[in-house]
């Protein structure tokens, strides 16, 4: 039995601007399930209007931060999950919050403002059971 308190099949999202891995609570511990890495940044765009000032780095990390978004929503709408643990570097997850379809903000359990994508698991678990 893992540390994590959280209900079997919490889904977990551990994300930068450049890249995602995806994990579900399975007996208290994080199982890995997928990463996701950026679709077409270059066609697709970020949302809304980029600032000026804004570098092609920041806007191809903007564009995936709307594709995350997109895809949870694809997913809460499907009813893949019902308990989201969002937890992205503090940059990303300033740009993914706002762009969260009400649908998935409601499902949300715990958000960190944390850059944990690089980390071993038994650190993430760790850092989310504090």
């Amino acid at each position: 039995m893992g540390t994590l308190n959280f209900p079997e099949d919490t889904f977990v999202v551990i994300a930068t601007g450049s890249e995602a891995k995806t994990f579900h609570v399975r007996g208290g511990s994080l199982e890995h399930e997928e990463d996701w890495a950026p679709g077409n940044l270059a066609g697709e765009g970020p949302s809304g209007k980029s600032p000026p000032e804004q570098s092609a780095k920041e806007s191809m990390e903007a564009t995936f931060s709307k594709q995350i978004a997109e895809r949870l929503y694809g997913y809460a709408h499907k009813g893949a999950f019902d308990r989201l643990i969002l937890v992205a570097d503090p940059d990303t997850l300033g740009e993914i919050r706002p762009l969260l379809h009400q649908e998935v903000s409601e499902k949300i359990v715990l958000e960190q403002a944390k850059t944990l994508i690089n980390s071993p698991v038994a650190d993430i678990e760790k850092s989310l059971a504090g």
